[in-house]
């Protein structure tokens, strides 16, 4: 299994590249934002490797955080390698991690291959998902892991995260500070 490459550019597509390794050319799939990242002849990216009766394929990303969306999508039922690679062109993960916290399905319809079956399928599949980067929009591991905690509890995703909106810490103080707010609703 392929997980990552190093090599030299000899072609350069919007959505494909063509990777010099040591004499070796592979053609490798990228995404639009990858893409518009690589600005040097020489790259290193994150590889996901699909292998199907009729072809070998490689996915390759700059940031492990949108390898992590694209591994994400590829899992869901009915969401193949393009659709998937679609998405990580039209969405930054952190923006998709929005997108999906929000149940944004009309943005998700944007996505060419994605209908309003897909968008919702794609959205109940993704209720958690996060992204591990440093981005203002990413959700909080902790935070994330609080809201879990009292959604076990019978509180409503909706009332939790409101009462936890501004909230720090870590996640025992996170879930005592929602308790707290959540006995008075």
């Amino acid at each position: 299994m392929i997980v990552g490459i190093e090599g030299t550019i000899e072609k350069k597509d919007p959505t494909i590249i063509h990777l010099n390794v040591n004499g070796l050319i592979y053609e490798v799939n990228i995404s639009v934002n990858t893409s518009n990242s690589i600005k040097e002849s020489r790259v290193k990216l994150l590889v996901t490797q699909i292998i199907r009766e009729d072809a070998n394929l490689l996915f390759a990303f700059m940031e492990k955080d949108e390898k992590k969306m694209f591994d994400t999508l590829i899992k869901i039922n009915g969401v193949g390698p393009k659709v998937a690679m679609a998405t990580c062109s039209t969405f930054v993960p952190a923006t998709f991690a929005r997108v999906v916290a929000d149940k944004d399905v009309s943005l998700l319809k944007r996505v060419p291959g994605i209908g309003p079956k897909a968008a919702s399928r794609i959205l109940v599949e993704l209720a958690d998902f996060i992204v591990d980067g440093n981005s203002e929009t990413v959700v909080d591991r902790g935070m994330a892991d609080a809201i879990l905690a009292l959604e076990s509890l019978g509180f409503k995703k909706e009332q939790i995260k409101k009462v936890l909106s501004g909230a720090t810490g870590d996640v025992s103080s996170l879930v005592k500070q929602g308790l707290k707010k959540l006995q008075r609703l």
